[in-house]
């Protein structure tokens, strides 16, 4: 009998499922800043720690004595340096192991020039990034009316005929955004992590509206009985808190270089998959060179795009990597974007609701969705490879003449797999070979 015992407790481990509450883990560093400022810049110096020469017995805590990663003590020694002769002020530092970087945020002196500061700072050798700390926002839409169709990019992307053959099961998806509704009863099973790197408030990270609506249109849980279907039920959902809500009961949300990046290093160190980034905003180098570091090690990136202000798109979605999105039915935001429904999209609200909504944001998890269906049945898949599948099997928008055409998670899923079939109805636009078979990536 203990041997069975055993056995269960192992498998729910395991699977996520053993019914503990997800715990918000709350990581905010000394002052961390809350809004962008004129004031405010980024800067790093090198942080190459010497490794430490550990082997078997070597010490009778074993393996227990490797510390984690931090700053080392030329490393602080040339922040404090840098602080002295330009008269800086350290606001939070801290240290970056995927870009071997100590990293701060600093202000600086009254009456200086940010832009004469970050120039000065660009020529000193000591320095390896010098940048302003830059502010992002979530991308969404109000909607005028709420009640017109019902999981409307679902039924349109054909997801519930993909799920024949993908769930996404045990894929890990990060969601870098606001909080969420860790308790919701149509999100809760599906959450394996939750960190508040903003603030150390996890009543509001609850409370927060964009996360939320985010991760139901992903992952919230099928068969339960209640609400909705997730794109990818079966995905397991990591989710960092790297926004702040402006406005209670609003999806309006801002984000800044600061937060973005400790999120973008948590989800690394999390060893997630692929990383939601419902975000707009300006280029960014510290966030360019952390999004190239999860390329490298084989994170796919799924990104929002806008049609209506392209000089806001951040850096990371113009570079390999990064799957932008738009909702199909705004004009083509011209270059490589993929299309997915984004107007009146059914998904969840803090508090256990349900409600409509509506941009780019929405898309973009519709996306990310069906990349964690695809990464299930093949995990090797790169970015290019699944941009490639989800435009080569993307439909025509339902209203003619409107819109751009979307994805088809059906026609997707089938075209990987090389087998099977979504209904007749559907006529994807497939890249055909001479013999009429579909030319996968």
């Amino acid at each position: 009998m203990m041997r069975w015992a055993l056995a269960a407790m192992l498998i729910a481990l395991n699977c996520g499922c053993s019914g503990t509450p997800v715990h918000i883990d709350s990581h905010v560093l000394v002052n961390p800043p809350a809004e962008a400022s004129d004031r405010l810049i980024i800067a790093a110096v090198d942080n190459h720690m010497r490794p430490l020469m550990a082997h078997a017995a070597s010490t009778p805590r074993g393996y227990d004595a490797i510390g984690p990663y931090g700053p080392s003590v030329r490393a602080r020694a040339a922040l404090h340096s840098l602080e002295v002769d330009y008269r800086l002020r350290e606001v939070s530092a801290w240290p970056i192991e995927p870009l071997h970087m100590h990293c701060a945020v600093l202000q600086i002196p009254d009456g200086a020039e940010r832009a004469t500061v970050l120039a000065a700072l660009a020529r000193d050798t000591r320095v390896r990034l010098a940048q302003p700390l830059q502010s992002f926002s979530t991308r969404t839409t109000d909607y005028n009316d709420p009640y017109v169709g019902l999981q409307r990019g679902f039924q349109q992307m054909d997801v519930a005929s993909a799920h024949a053959w993908s769930r996404g099961d045990g894929v890990k998806v990060a969601i870098i955004d606001t909080g969420a509704d860790i308790s919701h009863v149509d999100l809760a099973s599906s959450i394996d992590r939750a960190e508040n790197l903003v603030d150390t408030d996890s009543q509001q990270f609850r409370r927060d509206r964009h996360g939320t609506e985010v991760a139901g249109v992903i992952a919230a849980i099928a068969n339960n009985r209640q609400g909705i279907v997730g794109v990818a039920p079966g995905a397991r959902l990591l989710l960092f808190k790297a926004c702040w809500q402006i406005r209670a009961n609003a999806d309006a949300a801002d984000c800044n270089s600061f937060t973005l990046a400790r999120a973008l290093v948590a989800a690394l160190d999390a060893h997630a998959q692929v990383i939601n980034l419902s975000l707009a905003g300006p280029d960014d180098p510290l966030l360019s060179d952390l999004i190239r570091e999860g390329v490298r090690r084989g994170v796919l990136f799924v990104g929002a795009a806008s049609a209506a202000e392209p000089q806001a798109r951040p850096g990371l979605l113009h570079q390999p990597g990064v799957i932008e999105v738009a909702a199909s039915e705004i004009p083509a935001a011209g270059g490589a974007v993929i299309h997915a429904p984004g107007r009146e999209i059914l998904t969840l609200l803090p508090g256990g609701h349900y409600d409509f909504a509506s941009g780019d944001s929405i898309s973009t998890a519709e996306i990310t969705g069906v990349v964690a269906l695809l990464l299930a049945k093949n995990k090797s898949l790169s970015a290019d490879a699944v941009f490639r599948l989800l435009q080569n099997t993307s439909v025509p928008s339902q209203a003619s003449g409107e819109g751009n055409a979307h994805v088809d998670a059906c026609a997707a899923v089938v075209a990987l797999l090389g087998q099977g079939s979504c209904p007749a109805a559907r006529e994807p636009h497939l890249a055909e070979q001479s013999d009429g078979r579909v030319a996968l990536p």
